[in-house]
């Protein structure tokens, strides 16, 4: 492990309450081959038109746009962030490298999820105060929330756009809010922002949602090109030249997305330049013989999924308390930023 200090305090205290809702039926296993996933190529890298899903999960084309507006504003007196700007003892790192991180949290929002997202909103707070106090020097950060589902609460023309960043809540056991506008002047967060409340309404997205949750498809789409591309529903949130964390939460096995963990794999890879070490993945889900079998599936396929990152760590969405997560992901997500490679 890098002996640089841990610039990412990305120490969520989180104690997830389950049972509540109970473990949901088995769905078929999906076996989908990499040449099948619906995110195609053309939308990877820049070309097609935009998909868009409706409330019951099915994917149909379609084209969005998001709410244009003027570039984002710095916020004022919001603090800065620098991350690269130490290197290890011998080492001459780029001064660049790891300045910027891009946050992607890919949220369930099937009927078996209040318990997770209660925990998750209540301890935000201080996940907020150790992040700002650990990210003091670095440039900036982006913070987005997506559903596996396409979100039929969120604004307009987003609204049923699956992988469209949320700014708007709505159903059963949401915030039920409008949780814009953002200090970016679109639809991320960043650190001009009060994440506390901000980030508390966007991720209590709910149990509305469809039951064939699809959380690696509504990555691989937030994150593309298409709904990035300038005036969509996620115009600027990723960026070229920042260290992408991916946290995905869910009770499911992964059974919704098209494809397989390899296709899914090298979607996310080809998103951020080929360079793989540039991305961490972090799962919280039902790993393999979880403690709480009775409230969550294994997901057997997101463990593949994300054991084929350099930096991929797999929790389990049941444990009492998330802490010991969370603190090992803050080493893997300070190892990714010393060895972050600055696009050419």
């Amino acid at each position: 492990m890098a002996s640089r200090p841990l610039y990412l305090g990305l120490c969520l205290c989180l104690a997830a309450a389950c049972g509540e809702d109970g473990r949901r039926e088995d769905t078929t296993a999906a076996t989908g081959a990499a040449s099948s996933i619906s995110v195609t190529a053309a939308e990877v890298t820049g070309g097609g038109s935009t998909p868009t899903t409706g409330a019951d999960g099915s994917g149909e084309a379609g084209t969005s746009a998001g709410n244009t507006t003027d570039d984002p504003t710095s916020g004022g007196g919001a603090p800065k962030f620098d991350l690269g700007s130490t290197p290890d003892v011998g080492t001459m790192m780029q001064p660049d490298a790891c300045a910027k991180v891009d946050l992607l949290f890919v949220i369930d929002n099937s009927s078996s999820m209040k318990n997770e997202q209660d925990t998750l909103v209540a301890s935000f707070p201080g996940f907020v105060s150790s992040m700002l106090a650990q990210l003091a020097n670095a440039d900036s950060y982006h913070v987005g929330v997506v559903s596996t589902d396409g979100y039929k609460y969120n604004d307009d023309p987003c609204d049923n756009v699956l992988g469209g960043l949320i700014t708007r809540t709505g159903g059963a056991n949401s915030s039920d809010a409008a949780c814009g506008p953002y200090a970016s002047g679109k639809r991320y967060m960043n650190e001009a922002d009060d994440l506390g409340a901000r980030f508390a309404c966007a991720a209590q997205v709910g149990t509305a949602g469809a039951s064939d949750e699809k959380p690696l498809e509504a990555a691989i789409r937030g994150l593309g090109p298409i709904l990035n591309a300038p005036g969509e529903c996620n115009d600027g949130f990723l960026r070229k030249d920042a260290l992408l964390v991916l946290v995905i939460i869910t009770d499911e096995e992964e059974e919704g997305s098209n494809g397989d963990p390899q296709s899914w794999y090298d979607s996310i890879v080809l998103i951020k330049g080929g360079v793989e070490t540039n991305i961490v993945v972090l799962s919280l889900i039902g790993p393999e013989n979880p403690k709480c079998a009775q409230a969550a599936e294994i997901g057997h396929r997101l463990v593949e999924f994300t054991e084929k990152f350099t930096y991929g760590t797999i929790g389990q969405i049941c444990s009492d308390s998330y802490n010991l997560f969370f603190t090992d992901a803050i080493a893997v997500i300070s190892e990714a930023c010393d060895n972050f490679m600055p696009p050419a």
